[in-house]
């Protein structure tokens, strides 16, 4: 049923250019949820995974994006550097292991954390509170779910999307006018 509208059958813009509008929301999201992060919170992020267990570059990459639920993603180019300046300070060695470098602290690396190095996540959670990164995820899949039915819905279920959709803005403006 896809494009069964005329270019946008209701006087609106047609269903394919919602669907990039939706896109393009995503992709605005996505870049501000791989967040750069401040000075010294990859260094202070690696050794608080590292003081957990060892791990490889690309296991601390997915720990640190796991743990700030999703709203920081380090790049390699930010990780692999960090890790390499921590081993020449001597905080860390690298063991080879199946071809990959395995990271863990040294008895430096330990004194370090255990001196009160808290985890870049953790700060971050205390000032954003919970699921504030889910918010733009929900926004994400509802304009996803109503693209989905003006490009494959009925007239009749396209006008019931759009009283939903205007009673969700309505309420979400109503959450900020509490006090």
């Amino acid at each position: 049923m896809r494009n069964s509208y005329p270019m946008g059958g209701f006087g609106a813009p047609s269903f394919d250019g919602m669907w990039q509008a939706v896109e393009d929301l995503r992709s605005r999201f996505e870049k501000r949820t791989g967040s750069r992060a401040g000075r010294g919170e990859v260094r202070s992020a690696v050794l608080a995974l590292l003081a957990e267990r060892p791990m490889h570059g690309y296991q601390i990459i997915r720990e640190i994006e796991e743990r700030s639920s999703g709203s920081w993603k380090p790049s390699a180019g930010s990780v692999y550097p960090t890790l390499q300046l921590l081993a020449d300070e001597g905080l860390i060695r690298a063991e080879e292991s199946n071809g990959r470098k395995i990271y863990s602290l040294t008895d430096a690396g330990r004194d370090e954390v255990s001196g009160g190095t808290s985890a870049p996540w953790e700060s971050a959670d205390a000032d954003q509170g919970p699921g504030f990164g889910a918010l733009p995820k929900a926004g994400i899949e509802l304009a996803q779910a109503a693209s989905q039915v003006g490009r494959t819905g009925t007239p009749e279920q396209v006008k019931q999307a759009v009283a939903v959709l205007d009673e969700a803005r309505r309420r979400l403006y109503s959450i900020l006018a509490q006090d």
